[in-house]
């Protein structure tokens, strides 16, 4: 993940797009570019693993990687609507950035990375084990988004 108060590994950076499914609060996908393939992996991912309806309302910031015609067009074939809010107004995206903010003040921020690889494994075990399985979120009655997928399902 590139930040400004974030250090690169001794071999470069390791970025992370994150889509937060809202409702279950989860999220994926880490390459060593950050550009329409690492968003459009991100976007695949999550629709195999959440298989959402058609329709869908799928926002995103403002980035060049999400406006490409490649990543709209991926949208418009998986049938889901692409949304972005207007220039300034962070409103939309104000979950994702709290995430991003999470993840850095209790990992990132805490670590140095000594290879892509060392950061790549320790913040998929933040999310995979930590994030979705046992750390509490507000919007989930202070459960897991794994413990509250078992209640819904």
């Amino acid at each position: 993940m590139k930040c400004s108060n974030a250090k690169p590994s001794r071999t470069g950076w390791l970025y992370l797009t994150g889509i937060l499914d809202l409702y279950r609060r989860k999220i994926w996908a880490m390459g060593p570019r950050i550009d329409t393939e690492l968003v459009l992996n991100a976007f695949h991912m999550a629709v195999r693993h959440r298989q959402p309806p058609r329709g869908l309302l799928f926002h995103s910031d403002r980035g060049v990687q999400s406006a490409s015609a490649d990543y709209r067009g991926a949208l418009g074939q998986a049938g889901r609507v692409a949304s972005m809010s207007r220039q300034g107004n962070g409103y939309d995206n104000a979950a994702m950035e709290s995430f991003w903010s999470t993840l850095k003040w209790e990992l990132v921020f805490r670590r140095h990375f000594a290879s892509r690889l060392q950061a790549q494994s320790e913040i998929f075990d933040y999310l995979e084990v930590f994030h979705n399985r046992q750390r509490s979120h507000s919007a989930l009655n202070f459960g897991s988004p794994v413990d509250f997928e078992l209640q819904i399902n």
